[in-house]
């Protein structure tokens, strides 16, 4: 199947000659491509153009989690009819294993998995090897970590279709082997159930997901295969096919266990050598009883904790060779769109050798066999080589991109809305804080949003408590709130549950904020990573989706990075401007892209992840003017002392609700009110 891109709109400005420009330059050979594009014009939309004119599976790489989610949303409504994949980390929570020696401290790994994002990952997986070229996978630069190898996750899919002839035990047999489990209860997702000649099965992810199968036997041959209802098991449809992959990316064949587990006890008698020959009884002793242990649990169960460091035995791969990667699972076209290239590739390259230093102790004191350093990223070597034809993305492209691509680059800076780049302004830090509350009050009244970036976390809470005590509604975003969390912030701030974002560096790259009317930055004159001038653009950018944005940089020196700012936004300006006037152009304020991150947090609140919150006015809250208006407390009866304690209840109720989703304006208000309820019971007791 061919992509097929849907919108509303057709390319404007500068755009059709960017799509032009990469479609040809692509075609003609260039492996190494920059598209050079302002905030606000357009580079998604122009690099989906350019993927439904190449026609190839593409993997669109971002550097966190919460751009990727964005983007997620956005290839999702360019091409509803294909397939948009999205493949981030799925730990919520991650302390990998370390051992200190300084101070003698064994860290075991502490995790937790987020059970949705997992799916999505396996979806992935499987969609990329189905054979479709239809595929763009969104992905962060987890995607560059070891993953399971293809092959054996190919051979361990289980292809049926009716009329087959295959034993009925080596069929339940293949379930188990892809890591479904069987159970005489409720089907949930990756499990099945046996009735005589027929076989239940959940899928547990993708397209199928919480999808239930029926397949029934007639000695050994299908008889058939239906999708069925879970909870009433009516037939839904006839399939004359049946595809179900693995539930894990790791797994493999009972043959590559066996060999595995000679081989790790190969090594670890290697080792033990080793340190016994260099007098270390204590590491001998050590590395004899973990690796021991693991390869019982493994027999028994096929599992251990920390298997992952066991991962180069499972894949046959040879010593110091690099792990498999999604981009294994990719057909030799792919093409690859490194988003925010400036950041991303950067963490492409200090990604191996943090994890190297952690591993090399763990191997040295004997908690680990030599082969966990061969479960690792890919080296920058590694990924320059895995490369597809590549398009680098950015507002601020760095030097490596730029010498990849020779120099050439593709220019993006008109804007379709008319739009120009932010007016910014430098003020002096005396009194900034009331400074910058008279500016928020001026957005606030318009109902615009905004931003403010501070130089620290600390810097940052502080700030955020500050405008709790004058009372603007704030919340606080960082790199530790997980991952979906960060999603929903975002979120809230477009559905105008708050007016003001605090941040640190968070606040950057690719936000899609058409809301935000002024970005406020402190500190702009402390010169070094979070304030040069890459970084300055970037935040600068936020506010170029809307007509009336402004920057607003409190210093007292303007360094060389904020000069350097002030001065190519100023030429975008004069080009921008004198674009507008020569075809009649008014600016507009940019539309909110169909994000559809709510795809990614549906059913989260009935899944004890994020609490369901609602804007003040909506469902649960009232507005300020309702908070008294909504309690009733007029004495219906002799028991209205039992009326007012539901009361009090009540109110208590909201105003935690409305804390937890932190609007404290709301919440004080319904603690007030609680409080007058309370007094109202007492004096009636008396």
């Amino acid at each position: 199947m061919d992509f097929k891109l849907v919108s509303d709109y057709a390319p404007m400005g500068d755009q059709p000659e960017a799509i032009e420009e990469l479609v040809t330059n692509i075609n003609r050979g260039a492996k190494h491509n920059t598209l050079l594009g302002v905030t606000g014009s357009g580079k998604t939309f122009t690099v989906a153009n350019v993927i439904a004119r190449l026609n190839r599976p593409t993997l669109v790489l971002s550097h966190n989690k919460t751009l990727a989610a964005q983007l997620y949303g956005e290839f999702k409504n360019f091409f509803p009819d294909n397939a948009v994949e999205y493949f981030v980390s799925y730990y919520d929570y991650y302390q990998p294993e370390a051992y200190l020696p300084t101070t003698d401290t064994y860290i075991e790994k502490d995790l937790s998995i987020n059970e949705e994002i997992e799916k999505m990952r396996l979806s992935t997986t499987a969609t990329l090897l189905s054979g479709r070229k239809d595929v763009i996978v969104v992905s962060s630069v987890s995607c560059l970590y070891g993953c399971g190898n293809p092959q054996d996750f190919h051979d361990t899919a289980i292809n049926i279709k009716v009329g087959q002839i295959i034993s009925y035990k080596q069929f339940l047999y293949k379930l188990v082997e892809a890591l479904y489990t069987r159970t005489e209860r409720e089907l949930q997702p990756a499990t099945f159930r046996v009735n005589g000649d027929t076989v239940d099965i959940m899928a547990a992810f993708g397209e199928f997901g919480n999808q239930c199968f029926r397949v029934m036997f007639f000695d050994n041959e299908i008889e058939a295969i239906q999708s069925i209802d879970p909870m009433t098991g009516q037939r839904i449809q006839s399939l004359d096919s049946l595809t179900l992959y693995p539930t894990s990316l790791f797994v493999t064949t009972k043959e590559r266990i066996d060999t595995a587990v000679q081989q790790i006890y190969l090594d670890m008698g290697k080792q033990i050598e080793m340190f016994e020959r260099e007098g270390r009884m204590v590491e001998a002793q050590r590395i004899k009883q973990r690796v021991e242990y693991d390869l019982e649990m493994i027999k028994e169960l096929g599992y251990c904790p920390g298997i992952e460091n066991y991962s180069r035995y499972f894949d046959g791969r040879q010593p110091g060779s690099r792990p498999f990667c999604l981009i294994d699972y990719f057909p030799k076209d792919y093409l690859m769109v490194v988003d925010e290239s400036h950041v991303t590739l950067p963490q492409v390259h200090a990604m191996y050798g943090g994890d190297r230093a952690r591993k090399e102790n763990l191997v040295e004191y004997g908690f680990r066999l030599p082969a966990a350093k061969d479960n690792r990223p890919v080296t920058f070597a590694e990924f320059e080589k895995l490369q597809g034809t590549s398009i680098y993305v950015s507002a601020t492209p760095a030097d490596w991109e730029l010498t990849m691509s020779d120099g050439v680059v593709t220019e993006q800076l008109i804007r379709p809305t008319g739009l120009v780049d932010p007016p910014m302004e430098v003020r002096p830090t005396e009194n900034q804080i009331d400074d910058l509350i008279e500016e928020i009050d001026m957005r606030v009244k318009n109902d615009d949003k905004i931003l403010v970036t501070t130089i620290t976390k600390r810097m940052a809470e502080e700030l955020s408590k500050y405008f709790d005590r004058v009372g603007i509604r704030n919340r606080y975003i960082h790199s530790d709130v997980d991952t979906l969390e960060r999603i929903q912030i975002l979120e809230d701030l477009r559905a105008g549950m708050f007016d003001v974002l605090v941040g640190v560096n968070l606040l950057r790259e690719g936000l899609d904020l058409p809301e935000v009317a002024l970005v406020a930055i402190l500190d702009a004159d402390k010169e070094g990573f979070l304030r040069n001038v890459r970084s300055l653009t970037q935040i600068a950018g936020r506010a170029a989706r809307h007509a009336q944005g402004k920057v607003i940089l409190y210093a007292d020196t303007c360094t060389d990075s904020m000069r350097q700012t002030i001065e190519v936004s100023n030429r975008h300006r004069e080009r921008q401007v004198h674009y507008n006037m020569e075809h009649d152009m008014l600016p507009r304020r940019a539309q909110k892209s169909g994000t559809g991150q709510s795809t990614l947090l549906a059913g989260r609140a009935t899944e004890g992840g994020i609490p369901e919150v609602h804007p003040v006015g909506e469902q649960h809250y009232m507005t300020a003017a309702d908070v008294m208006a909504g309690y009733d407390t007029t004495p219906a009866d002799p028991h209205a002392g039992e009326d007012l304690e539901a009361l009090i209840n009540r109110a208590r109720e909201d105003m935690e609700r409305a804390a937890k989703s932190l609007d404290f304006l709301a919440a004080a208000k319904f603690r007030d009110k609680m409080y007058e309820l309370q007094k109202l019971r007492d004096e009636n007791r008396k």
